[in-house]
């Protein structure tokens, strides 16, 4: 019974350590990103394997071989990392430091917090730090838009970014953070539905379907919990919301941050263009403000640090049962 309690504590300690450190600015500049890396093979992947003309069966196979490829250099090293800490006095905080590197949570936080700053500036400072976190056209976007997209993007991130790679974490230890990054990068870069990608990205798309569909519904009652007093109704909304939306588990935190905060997120957005009409998530005003930022962000921090709690307690539980 050591294995849970270790990776469980890990994951817990991953989680505080990220929230305050984040990764460093000096570290990026030095030696890149680990998702930059990632992000990198799946390039050469891609130039590799991705061949047009071939037929759908053909390029979802060519698909599935690089998401193969892309796991089992996510796996490798590190399983051997992480076996090799094993030896060391103090491996078990070496490895819940390299943990953090995967981690967004800090990153998060304050790419909001810009929106947030950005706008109490100027509408145009606003539309501006927004475009960095989202993919809509920030120059249709008014005052109330900017805000919108920006908590859409909290929500939606919260579940990618934070909770589904610290549970992997949890569960299957450094090589389930690992994996877990390198399929929701591949589908970020791949997993579209574009004439190049729509059979190559298929496998990478479907995957990071699965992968994030337990921390998508667990976000969504975390935000629940952030907000006790409306526990009930808020997972009634994101119950009866999350199914509306086209992806299988976005609408899940995105329709429990709308009810969190009162309001509605969804409706029509421009993408590249394209007019794109979203269903509604929510029943509150349209009118979202500045303020619903910070609102916005305030539930995100008491719901991380429930999850934090929460797999402390499991650790803790784990080690008195042992």
């Amino acid at each position: 019974m050591e294995w849970p309690v270790l990776v469980f504590g890990r994951a817990a300690w991953a989680l505080l350590i990220e929230r305050f450190l984040g990764y460093p600015d000096a570290l990026f500049q030095r030696i890149s990103h680990p998702v930059v890396w990632i992000g990198k093979l799946i390039v050469w992947l891609d130039k590799q394997l991705n061949t047009q003309g071939v037929s759908p069966q053909e390029g979802r196979l060519r698909g599935a071989l690089a998401v193969a490829i892309l796991l089992a250099v996510a796996f490798i090293p590190s399983y051997l990392i992480a076996r090799w800490l094993t030896h060391w006095p103090l491996g078990w905080l070496a490895e819940a430091l390299l943990a953090t590197t995967l981690i967004a949570q800090k990153s998060l936080k304050d790419h909001v917090l810009a929106v947030h700053d950005g706008l109490g500036r100027s509408l145009a400072e606003g539309r501006e730090k927004v475009s960095m976190i989202v993919g809509r056209d920030p120059n249709q976007l008014d005052e109330a838009g900017v805000a919108k997209a920006a908590l859409e993007s909290l929500a939606e991130n919260a579940s990618d970014g934070i909770v589904a790679p610290v549970l992997w974490y949890a569960l299957l230890g450094l090589p389930g953070i690992a994996m877990y990054k390198a399929v929701n990068t591949a589908d970020s870069m791949i997993g579209h539905k574009s004439e190049k990608y729509q059979w190559f990205g298929w496998a990478a798309a479907r995957l990071d379907d699965a992968v994030n569909l337990p921390a998508s519904r667990l976000t969504g009652y975390l935000f629940a919990a952030a907000e006790p007093a409306r526990f009930g109704a808020i997972v009634a909304v994101m119950t009866r919301d999350a199914p509306k939306h086209g992806s299988p588990n976005a609408g899940w935190p995105e329709a429990a941050m709308a009810a969190a905060l009162g309001v509605r997120f969804g409706g029509p957005r421009s993408y590249h263009g394209e007019m794109v009409d979203l269903p509604y998530m929510g029943e509150g005003r349209d009118a979202i403000t500045r303020d619903d930022i910070r609102r916005g962000l305030r539930v995100l921090s008491r719901a991380m640090w429930m999850l934090f709690l929460v797999l402390l307690c499991v650790a803790i539980l784990v080690a008195a049962v042992d």
